[in-house]
């Protein structure tokens, strides 16, 4: 599948590299940006063949958060039309969340608006120091509103309170202590030689130990979906047994017993 705004390639390993590539703008967000990113997530992630999603961004900054000429048009458009393209916005950051394979963010640069949206929704995220981070919206009269649930759930309210509002920018040792990105190295040609050695880590797990492990989180931690499990001491105890049983938990366990490899890593 070709694209306008997006690099995505799947590598031997199973790993989908997804590449934010509107280097001349920014990698700003546009309709079509959040299309082919529904596109990707909905469709192409989800693949049987794909094991662990990366997201980047090509040139000096992962994302600028909106691109202007995508911003003039909402001037223009009434209500309903507005409801449209925030749904649409929203639903992008609630597909990406819940894919069902981890998820990697690569960050450079920056991440501005819509930028620490894609951050949020990254189940790792690896940032370089001179990375810029801001919730900028409300100087523009907005707000973050619908990457907020994504955003909220990664950082807490205390801290999305002060930066929603404030509209501060902060560098990338406070995304790591707030919790917005889990790592961070010294330069944007380190984020390389740190992602090879998680995804050298993950990939020597389970597939679906993974992508069920995500699930377990979310469904434990979002409001929406614990209010869903009626119990959930006996939905873990479930989740476990079912894959005690699974065809992938009685190799990986029989592999550790026998001190053996498990037969995803033979693949």
């Amino acid at each position: 599948m070709s694209y306008q705004t997006l690099q995505v390639k799947l590598d031997d390993r199973g790993v989908l590299n997804v590449r934010l590539n509107r280097p001349e703008i920014r990698n700003a967000f546009n309709e079509t940006v959040i299309e082919e990113l529904s596109k990707v997530f909905g469709t192409e992630a989800v693949a049987a063949d794909v094991k662990i999603v990366v997201l980047r961004g090509e040139g000096p900054v992962f994302c600028a958060g909106g691109d202007l000429n995508w911003m003039k048009k909402s001037v223009e458009l009434n209500f309903e039309d507005n409801l449209k393209d925030t749904t649409r916005l929203t639903q992008l950051f609630s597909t990406m969340n819940e894919c069902p394979k981890p998820v990697i963010g690569a960050i450079h640069g920056a991440a501005i608006g819509g930028g620490v949206g894609l951050v949020s929704v990254c189940d790792i995220a690896i940032a370089s120091s001179e990375t810029q981070f801001s919730l900028s919206e409300v100087r523009l009269g907005i707000v973050p509103a619908c990457i907020g649930p994504f955003v909220i759930a990664k950082i807490g309210g205390s801290h999305a309170r002060g930066l929603f509002i404030s509209a501060e920018r902060f560098n990338a040792a406070r995304a790591r202590e707030i919790g917005l990105i889990h790592e961070v190295v010294e330069k944007p040609s380190d984020l390389d030689v740190a992602l090879e050695r998680l995804l050298g880590n993950m990939l020597q797990c389970g597939p679906n130990a993974m992508s069920v492990a995500k699930r377990v989180v979310l469904d434990l931690s979002w409001p929406e979906r614990r209010k869903k499990l009626p119990d959930c001491y006996d939905y873990v105890s479930r989740t476990l047994a079912e894959l005690r049983i699974s065809p992938e938990g009685q190799e990986g366990l029989k592999a550790f017993l026998e001190k053996r490899k498990p037969a995803w890593l033979k693949k």
